[in-house]
């Protein structure tokens, strides 16, 4: 990002101070204010809970499934899951995108890492870029 230097007009890198033209001292940057709330790591405990609340559900599934004898084929991969669950729960937790939608202003969060969703409360869609909340036209 090039900015111009306030008295002679040199343009200049964002990482000069000062010109090196003329010595004037160039302003700090504006600090970029975001509407958006980045998701911090005490958002992961939450994906634990939900991991730690599906895993004995699904491996209790998982497990009368695989009782039933041909069906393990189902049950298996339940099993599995409820072993990953406490895992993956933090995974998207921490990916969440939180904010306001954009065409209502409702506070939603998004659900892991997905590039669109839709609003629950005005049901429009809303594309996510750079962790910004943007409309999707």
């Amino acid at each position: 990002m090039s900015e111009s230097c306030p008295k002679c007009g040199a343009t200049l890198d964002s990482k000069w101070k000062f010109c090196p033209h003329c010595g004037v001292v160039s302003p700090p940057a504006a600090p970029v204010h975001h509407e958006h709330e980045k998701a911090p790591v005490k958002y992961a405990f939450s994906g634990v809970l939900f991991g730690v609340i599906t895993a004995p559900v699904l491996i209790i599934y998982g497990t009368l499934i695989c009782l039933l004898g041909p069906a393990m084929v189902l049950g298996i991969p339940l099993i599995i899951a409820g072993i990953l669950a406490p895992f993956l729960g933090p995974y998207l937790a921490i990916n969440a995108v939180r904010g306001k939608c954009p065409w209502c202003g409702t506070a939603i969060t998004s659900v892991g890492p997905l590039d669109a969703f839709y609003c629950h409360a005005c049901s429009k869609r809303i594309a996510v870029h750079d962790r910004e909340l943007l409309r999707a036209e």
